[in-house]
């Protein structure tokens, strides 16, 4: 029964916000009180949603100030050269735009943070996309292409979770499916010259001789703050490395980086306030859905639905199957990421399969690499589940369910791609 009420509020969901039958934040909320109310949980839903509004504070509070951080550098014109300086290289051509956005993607991942990823890349390349009138579909679909696949490095996340989770040595996980890996890196690079290639035949190659800052308006000259270039370069630099060094909690990262940048940049208290308000709805709508989504989270861990749901799915694997479990594992992991957070399915999901693996002479190693071809590396980009992706289409302005639609097939396609190869290197077995 919770199986089944678990797999009915992730399906639900995602057709409301699909077919646009409900806004994301009216989907995140609505659906799994509705279902907790039907599995007769009704006393006990508000604090599973405070639980679950707790556990993403601090990534609500880090987005946040994020935000804000960022779009007081966009304001001041930390990006222009970088914009500038790549529609130089360009020329107004999308296929080089888009093969450019991918290379930035993986670059800008390299940390193994989504959020950083997508706070660098899309305020970066957004403007020049618009600019083009490409698509901002193109966009995301790219840069998460690139992110997830460069989230099977050993820091990102997944990787080091299913280490934990199966007690076994990262060094047993990660090097063997570094071919995969490049792999799946060549086949984002050859998607994005495709859509680039697609992009140029919609829009076409626009021969102009752009100068960026005659585009910007009154409004926005004023607010740049040229002479502070380097300083600002300098603090973004900062901050990033601070973030990738963990030294001090995140949230707070944004926040103090935030402060010397309105300080040094706009020292009059009212233009302070203005960049602040000037960034409002973007904040507002970004938390909004993250503690909508901390609900939805926190409903379906607390009533045991996510539990009850990795039961059922290892309960339907035929035991003629159990060979193959490896490849099985791979080619699931990418679409189980919209039902399962990391958590839940490498602590929850892995060590039972795992287990079920092993009767069958299947090391747990290979378990875990095949994990990581998907689960939350390259479908963490699209999952409901994940805090970053909302960052992402939030800050390009698209809807959730335009971009799933986009990028799923690309994003399973790319770990298609690292499966097969991990099957011919000996990675993991057929």
């Amino acid at each position: 029964m919770l199986a089944l009420l678990g797999f009915l509020t992730i399906f639900v969901f995602l057709f409301l916000i699909m077919t646009k039958r409900a806004s994301v934040i009216v989907a995140l909320i609505a659906v799994p009180i509705f279902f907790g109310l039907v599995g007769g949980f009704g006393t006990d839903l508000g604090k599973m949603m405070l639980d679950g509004i707790r556990d993403v504070a601090p990534t609500g509070v880090m987005l946040s100030f994020a935000i804000l951080y960022f779009g007081v550098m966009n304001d001041a014109g930390l990006f222009d050269p970088v914009i500038s300086r790549v529609l130089r290289l360009v020329k107004g051509d999308p296929l080089k735009v888009v093969v450019g956005t991918a290379v930035i993607a993986i670059l800008a991942h390299l940390d193994g943070s989504g959020a950083s990823t997508f706070l660098i890349a899309i305020p970066a390349l957004l403007p020049l996309y618009e600019r083009l009138g490409m698509s901002k579909l193109v966009l995301t679909c790219v840069v998460a292409l690139g992110a997830g696949t460069m989230n099977l490095l050993p820091w990102g996340g997944p990787t080091a979770r299913a280490a934990s989770s199966l007690k076994l040595d990262i060094d047993t996980i990660f090097p063997p499916v570094i071919p995969a890996m490049i792999a799946g890196l060549i086949w984002v690079l050859a998607a994005a010259y495709w859509l680039g290639k697609k992009e140029r035949e919609r829009v076409g190659v626009t021969d102009l001789v752009y100068n960026f800052h005659a585009e910007l308006t009154e409004e926005q000259l004023r607010v740049r703050r040229p002479r502070l270039f380097w300083f600002n370069l300098a603090l973004t630099l900062v901050t990033i490395v601070v973030l990738v060094g963990a030294w001090i909690p995140l949230p707070v990262v944004f926040m103090i980086s935030l402060v010397i940048a309105l300080i040094v940049n706009y020292p009059n208290p009212k233009e302070q306030q203005e960049r602040i308000n000037a960034q409002a709805q973007g904040v507002i709508l970004v938390l909004a859905i993250i503690f909508a989504a901390g609900i939805f989270t926190g409903i379906l861990s607390g009533t045991k639905m996510i539990e009850a749901m990795a039961a059922s799915l290892v309960s339907l694997i035929p035991q003629g199957m159990g060979g193959h479990m490896p490849v099985l594992v791979a080619v699931t992991s990418m679409p189980l990421s919209l039902l399962f957070n990391p958590d839940a399915y490498y602590f929850g999901v892995l060590p039972v399969v795992s287990q079920a693996a092993a009767a069958f002479g299947v090391e747990p190693a290979e378990i875990a690499r095949a994990a990581i071809l998907g689960q939350m590396t390259t479908g963490f980009p699209i999952s409901p589940l994940t805090a970053s992706t909302f960052l992402l289409v939030g800050l390009a302005g698209v809807e959730l369910g335009d971009h799933q639609k986009f990028t799923f097939a690309w994003a399973f396609g790319t770990t298609i791609v690292m499966t097969i190869i991990a099957v011919i290197i000996g990675a993991i077995s057929l």
